[in-house]
């Protein structure tokens, strides 16, 4: 037996797909013309599949920061902030990051991914409990599996099933760190925050908040879904990532805390990775102050959200969730949406195409996200492709219809 051999049957499930003359998962990006379109297979194609939720990838003040970091700092760090040092950008990026929030503890992290499994598997040990939302993103499972602590899933946004749970475990609910997300990424919808709060302080427990959809997105001054429901005292931790509305690459945590500055002594992620480079951390802190002084940029975002759900609803497609930036329109089969895929791609838009295992129910998606970016007449392009795609298909099946399908168990 051979360690490779478990690849056997992925490869089987990916020659099926090259047959089918659809191959989802190798875009080539050819030239980026803007935050809302590019070349692919050498056609001008809108993208709504970035998560670029305020266009912030071509802000010329972002920009400028990330070239003089540039000349000024070298390209890249070379090595970890406890190995290395940090460069004096980074803490400015954390104080950014404090004051933005109104908190008093901020960490920077490489990468989303890496604030995920670095603060996750800080926090909660073995011996702790971890309660996580059964819908969380791969980096949260990741970074609960890390710590070693006791992992339990809880039903989709179910504030029954979380408190049954945490009954359950009695005094170890004390020790016991509840994660969810402000706004999940497959279908859009959101936490019930409020309640899951009042749960938590019941139980004595821990609350860490993923904002990492919702930073930008929600709240007066674009903080999350934590301010949008005025928990922020509340919450023991807010992680979020500057890969999408802050327009980079890179994660973060925030907390009242302060024991939360010992995670940077802790933290293996944080540790043994390599520092953010430069021009990121420049062009990051950037962004925040653009968030914080272009609130037009949230409006216009959510001004674009309601047309193109609007639009699709009225195409005739089930979508699963409230308004939002994330879209996703629900399709009955694979087949049916590696083609409809397949066809708005080479009607020149660029959409996520999200099968199982990796979408909550077995469900095949069609995922938008939305732009402040996008311009009143590219959403119309959309919403037409996929229009046109519906009518084409209804000879081969009358699934599309909203009524014949079935809804997913959430109330979305």
């Amino acid at each position: 037996m051979s360690l490779f051999e478990k690849f056997h049957r992925i490869q089987k499930v990916r020659q099926d797909l090259l047959k089918t003359g659809v191959n989802p998962f190798h875009i080539t990006v050819e030239k980026v013309l803007s935050p809302t379109e590019a070349i692919i297979n050498g056609q001008r194609t809108i993208l709504v599949g970035t998560n670029n939720y305020l266009g912030l990838t071509f802000h010329p003040d972002c920009i400028e920061a990330g070239q003089n970091a540039i000349a000024q700092e070298g390209t890249g760090t070379t090595g970890s902030r406890m190995a290395n040092g940090s460069f004096l950008s980074h803490f400015e990026l954390e104080q950014a990051l404090a004051d933005f929030y109104r908190l008093p503890h901020a960490i920077v992290f490489s990468t989303g991914y890496q604030a995920n499994l670095g603060i996750l598997s800080a926090l909660a040990g073995p011996g702790d409990v971890i309660l996580l939302d059964g819908d969380s993103h791969a980096s949260i499972y990741d970074g609960c599996r890390l710590g070693g602590a006791d992992v339990i899933r809880f039903k989709h946004n179910d504030v029954a099933d979380l408190e049954k749970r945490l009954r359950r475990l009695g005094e170890r609910s004390q020790k016991t760190l509840i994660v969810i997300e402000g706004i999940y990424s497959m279908l859009g919808d959101r936490a019930p925050l409020a309640k899951i709060v009042a749960v938590k302080k019941l139980f004595g427990a821990t609350l860490v908040v993923d904002e990492a959809h919702s930073l930008g997105v929600l709240g007066q001054n674009s903080r999350g879904l934590v301010e949008e429901v005025g928990v922020e005292q509340e919450v023991d931790c807010i992680v979020g990532t500057f890969s999408k509305s802050l327009g980079s690459t890179g994660g973060f945590g925030v907390s009242h805390h302060p024991e939360f500055e010992l995670i940077r002594y802790t933290s293996r992620p944080y540790i043994f990775t390599a520092s953010s480079c430069p021009s990121v951390v420049a062009s990051t802190k950037a962004a925040i102050q653009v968030i914080r002084t272009h609130p037009q940029l949230r409006k216009k975002l959510w001004d674009n959200a309601h047309q193109l759900y609007n639009g699709l609803r009225q195409a005739g497609y089930l979508l699963g969730a409230e308004v939002g930036p994330i879209i996703a329109a629900m399709i009955p089969t694979k087949e049916m949406a590696l083609s409809m895929w397949q066809g708005l791609l080479e009607q020149g838009i660029y959409v996520n195409l999200m099968i199982p295992p990796a979408t909550p129910n077995g469900e095949c998606l069609l995922r938008c996200s939305v732009s402040a970016a996008h311009t009143p007449t590219q959403l119309e392009t959309i919403i037409q492709g996929f229009s046109s795609l519906q009518s084409s298909l209804e000879d081969d099946s009358e699934s599309l219809e909203p009524q014949t399908m079935q809804p997913l168990h959430r109330t979305c």
